[in-house]
C-alpha cells in the first residue's frame, strides 16, 4: 500500500492579510536594491501571486505600492524609539539606538535610498514621509528629557543629532559595517551627551536637562566611560580659564 504526499492546506487570505504580504515582499526587496530597481513582477514573484493580483491591492502601481511599504516602515522605525521612562538617560538611548540600527541593518540597500533621495520615486509625499519619522523620533526623544515645554536651542540640539545619527548610518554601511555595531551605538550616545553639554553652557534649561540627567548616571555606566576617557584631554586647560 502506498501512502498518499500530505497536502498542504490552503486557506484564503483576507484582504488585510494580502495586503500585508505584499507590502512584507515588497519591503524585503527595498530592503536589498534601491527602489527604482525593483519592479512589480519582482515584487509579484516574491509575494508567490500574479501582476494583476498587485494591481489589484496598488491599483497605482509601484509607486503606491512603494509609500505603503514606506509608511509601514516609517511606523516600525518610529517604534525604535519607544522606550519607558525609566533608569538613566544613556541607558534609555542606548536601547533605543539598538533597535534603529538594526533595522538599518536589517534593511540596508532601502534604508540608503531612502536617506539619501534622488530614487526616480522619491514624491514630495514620500519626503513627508520621512521627514516624519525624523520629527516623531526628536519628540520621543525630548519626552525623556523631562522638559515640558522644550525651547529651541534644546529641540535644535536633539534633531541635528538626529541627523548627526542618520549619516553616521550611512557612513557605517558605505564602510561596511564597521566599526562593530555596539561601538558605533557607544560613540552615538556619547555624541548625544556632548552635544547637550555643548548646548548648556548656552541654554539654561538645557543645563537643567544635563544636571538632571547626570544625576542618575553612575561611574560604571557611559558617561562615567566617557568622563573617564575625555579628562586626560581636557585636564591641562588651566590656560583657557
Amino acid at each position: 500500500m502506498t501512502s498518499e504526499a500530505p497536502t498542504r492546506a490552503y486557506r484564503r487570505l483576507s484582504v488585510e492579510e494580502r495586503r500585508s504580504q505584499l507590502l512584507g515582499a515588497a519591503l524585503s526587496l527595498f530592503a536589498q536594491r534601491a527602489p527604482e530597481e525593483v519592479s512589480l513582477d519582482d515584487v509579484a514573484e516574491a509575494a508567490g501571486v500574479s501582476r494583476p493580483l498587485v494591481y489589484r491591492y496598488f491599483p497605482g502601481g509601484k509607486q503606491q505600492l512603494y509609500e505603503a511599504a514606506l509608511r509601514s516602515a516609517a511606523e516600525e522605525l518610529e517604534q525604535c524609539f519607544a522606550e519607558p521612562p525609566e533608569g538613566p538617560l544613556t541607558r534609555r538611548l542606548g536601547r533605543a539606538l539598538d533597535r534603529y540600527l538594526a533595522f538599518v541593518d536589517q534593511h540596508n540597500a532601502g534604508f540608503s535610498a531612502l536617506l539619501q533621495g534622488g530614487s526616480v520615486v522619491e514624491t514630495s509625499r514620500t519626503t513627508a514621509i520621512v521627514d516624519g519619522v525624523r520629527r516623531a523620533a526628536a519628540e520621543r526623544i525630548l519626552s525623556h528629557l523631562d522638559v515640558e515645554k522644550p525651547g529651541r536651542r534644546l529641540r535644535m540640539t536633539v534633531r541635528t543629532w538626529i541627523t548627526a545619527v542618520e549619516a553616521a548610518s550611512l557612513i557605517w554601511l558605505d564602510e561596511d559595517k564597521q566599526p562593530p555595531v555596539d561601538e558605533l551605538r557607544d560613540w552615538l550616545v556619547d555624541q548625544f551627551m556632548a552635544c547637550l553639554v555643548a548646548g548648556a553652557g548656552r541654554d539654561p534649561q538645557t543645563a537643567a536637562v544635563v544636571r538632571g540627567a547626570l544625576a542618575l548616571e553612575s561611574a560604571d555606566g557611559p558617561v562615567g566611560a566617557l568622563v573617564r576617557r575625555v579628562a586626560p584631554v581636557i585636564g591641562d586647560v588651566g590656560h583657557l580659564l
